[in-house]
């Protein structure tokens, strides 16, 4: 079929797909850059911490004479390698229960393709990671939406209300524990709540734990895995990028005893024929990270969570609740629509020659005219730089034309 101009129409789910709050408006930030003003960007979780030197040596000393396919599932010393990281975490897997993707987003994806029907529901606590919707779109799945407030500091929602939810359509739970955005992290009494729920109604518990080196209390880190009972329920997605700082080699990881689903994961990996070589090369080499390197990351980031959270919470009219894991804040601003504060910071203001990009809430919202007047902030940058960025929000929010 044929649209009016005579061009071949697009597809229902490229339309449905929706815009990144965290890229969409890298344009307009180029064009701010382009006219001379410094951006800081606290919209992406793309840390500035050096990678890990084993990971650059090890690319540095590939003595390879073909740079070949990997075995679809990656590498097998890369897997192995990766078990005995996870049972640092008491998170008892194999090798064979490890298959590794182009970075955790692929892990998101295959497990949709793999799991979900089109039509069938995916119970998910908002705000939530953005492409999770997009993932779901792709698979023809259906995001149901559980709302938690900045109020109740985005702790996991009544578990009344995702039991409301369930319908014959509903196919698991999704959560990301520590949280991006919000930067909760869920407690042992929330985490076995949901496990009652999943064995319950036998959903699959679709786990998220990319940025389990960075919880910031004194209780232990609860993994999906550490629930007793829903071992075969258990989806785990994972990725190297935050914690070795090396988005960009785009390594990741699906992890489940479930071997029939990781036999349907397995078909799309073959599609897609390997993940990256190079890739795996650093991400094997980064788990002999020396454990300097990784406390010395941790202490990092508190200073910054702190440094921010203080200085945000001092501007009149901001509220951020205290992040306990990863390294996000949502905050509440006091302006008539994040989305136009956002992209007007872009292209209207600056002070002294420098401006900042953060990400609108309201994509981490599938629930609509939800967290208008919200931001998700990385705190990926220096505290010199952190400082500058809560200066330049101040003084926007006083003369923003929407302030509220």
């Amino acid at each position: 079929m044929q649209n009016k101009k005579n061009m071949p129409l697009t597809s229902q789910r490229g339309d449905a797909m929706p815009l990144s709050p965290i890229r969409k408006l890298v344009p307009l930030a180029d064009k701010a850059k382009a006219r001379g003003i410094k951006v800081y960007h606290l919209n992406i979780g793309q840390p500035d911490l050096k990678t890990p030197q084993v990971a650059l040596d090890a690319i540095r000393n590939i003595d390879r004479k073909i740079l070949e396919y990997s075995p679809s599932d990656g590498i097998k010393s890369l897997r192995t390698k990766l078990a005995g990281y996870y049972h640092r975490f008491n998170i008892d897997v194999t090798e064979e229960d490890i298959i590794i993707t182009t970075g955790g987003s692929e892990a998101v994806n295959f497990a949709f393709m793999s799991c979900l029907d089109p039509g069938d529901e995916i119970i998910v606590p908002e705000p939530a990671y953005a492409n999770y919707t997009a993932f779901a779109i792709a698979a023809g799945a259906v995001i149901k939406p559980v709302f938690s407030s900045i109020e109740e500091g985005f702790a996991l929602p009544p578990i009344q209300k995702f039991e409301e939810m369930i319908t014959p359509r509903t196919k698991g739970i999704l959560i990301c524990n520590p949280n991006n955005p919000t930067g909760y992290l869920y407690t042992r009494s929330e985490m076995n709540q949901i496990r009652d729920l999943v064995r319950k109604y036998d959903l699959y518990l679709f786990s998220d734990e990319v940025y389990r080196e960075f919880c910031y209390t004194g209780a232990p880190y609860i993994s999906a895995f550490h629930l007793d009972g829903i071992e075969e329920n258990v989806v785990l997605f994972d990725s190297v990028s935050k914690r070795y700082s090396e988005c960009g080699i785009r390594i990741g990881a699906l992890v489940t005893k479930n071997k029939q689903v990781r036999q349907n994961v397995m078909k799309f990996c073959q599609a897609r024929l390997s993940p990256p070589l190079l890739g795996q090369i650093a991400a094997e080499a980064s788990i002999d990270t020396p454990q300097e390197y990784m406390l010395e990351m941790y202490n990092e980031y508190v200073e910054r969570r702190k440094y921010l959270i203080d200085g945000l919470n001092r501007i009149p009219g901001v509220y951020s609740p205290i992040p306990m894991g990863a390294f996000y804040t949502v905050a509440r601003l006091p302006v008539d629509d994040s989305d136009r504060f956002c992209a007007w910071l872009l292209t209207d203001f600056e002070y002294n020659g420098e401006t900042i990009m953060m990400a609108p809430a309201s994509g981490f919202y599938t629930t609509p005219d939800i967290g208008r007047d919200e931001v998700r902030i990385a705190y990926v940058l220096d505290k010199e730089d952190l400082k500058k960025a809560i200066v330049i929000l101040q003084k926007a929010l006083e003369v923003y034309p929407g302030r509220k």
